[in-house]
């Protein structure tokens, strides 16, 4: 009986999540879809977008633990550098972090119906696999930077394998656009956010607490394209610092079902396998 009203809560939050995610979207899709067509009223859709965010998280009724650890640098734009681990990290940084941001996010996103359009026509989106896609994105991140737009950027370029537990390694790019536009490094850490809504097959929507921790701005002035590699280093360690390994690991899937048959666990090998196992691999 526990485990059927488990299911049943599951599903019945995963409904609300979804309802309050899209309601808002669809009312005001007439209106986003207009801003996105004249770059000049980006940042007015990117304030809807923000506004968007702060309701649904509200709506969806868990506590959200925002931690900063020093002041934003006033008046000046920043590279935001973001652990990535849910599909949720992106409404969570427009949530949290003041201004006109533009954020750098795989072009697969543009890809989804209806709402991806907009989404690349306000932001950057990049095909990683691609180093003209690559170059093209960093070129639009800069002139962001110089027109006074701060940039988020998630330096795995991908969801960690192993969200809340370790990173996965840090690409080059963030740090050497910060530094060639000299712009402070504000490292993030959202050490929850696959605990709401991993990434798996299908949609999992679980009850959890978030939390966003935004760490002291790292000043890039008077370093060189030299100094990126020890940069990239700073921030990994940063963010890494506030994970958090005991929350690590993505929620089981629910079932309403009793716990199927076991299977046995694969026998060790034995010494005299080595030969055998190195030509399964």
């Amino acid at each position: 009986m526990s485990r059927l009203l488990r299911f049943i809560g599951h599903r019945l939050y995963t409904t609300w999540a979804t309802f309050w995610f899209v309601m808002p979207f669809v009312l005001t899709y007439p209106l986003q879809w207009a801003l996105s067509r004249r770059p000049q009223w980006h940042r007015y859709l990117h304030t809807l977008n923000r506004y968007w965010s702060k309701l649904f998280i509200r709506m969806w009724g868990m506590p959200v633990e925002v931690v900063r650890k020093h002041p934003l640098p006033a008046g000046q734009p920043c590279v935001y550098v973001a652990n990535h681990s849910s599909y949720i990290d992106i409404p969570l940084l427009f949530k949290t972090i003041p201004g006109w941001l533009n954020i750098m996010g795989k072009s697969s996103l543009a890809k989804v119906p209806i709402w991806g359009p907009i989404f690349g026509r306000a932001y950057i989106t990049v095909d990683r696999d691609s180093a003209i896609s690559r170059g093209r994105a960093m070129v639009q991140a800069r002139r962001t930077l110089e027109a006074g737009r701060s940039v988020v950027i998630f330096p795995e370029g991908a969801i960690s394998k192993t969200p809340g537990q370790q990173l996965e390694p840090f690409k080059d790019g963030a740090f050497q656009l910060a530094i060639a536009a000299g712009v402070p490094v504000v490292p993030i850490t959202m050490p929850l956010n696959h605990r709401f809504m991993p990434d798996v097959d299908g949609l999992r929507v679980r009850y959890s607490p978030l939390a966003i921790i935004l760490h002291e701005p790292i000043p890039t002035t008077n370093l060189t394209a030299a100094d990126a590699l020890a940069l990239k280093q700073q921030v990994y360690t940063t963010i890494a610092s506030a994970l958090r390994p005991e929350a690590g690991g993505i929620p089981e899937p629910s079932t309403w079902r009793g716990p199927g048959p076991q299977l046995a666990s694969p026998a060790a090998p034995s010494p005299q396998q080595p030969e055998l196992l190195a030509n399964r691999h």
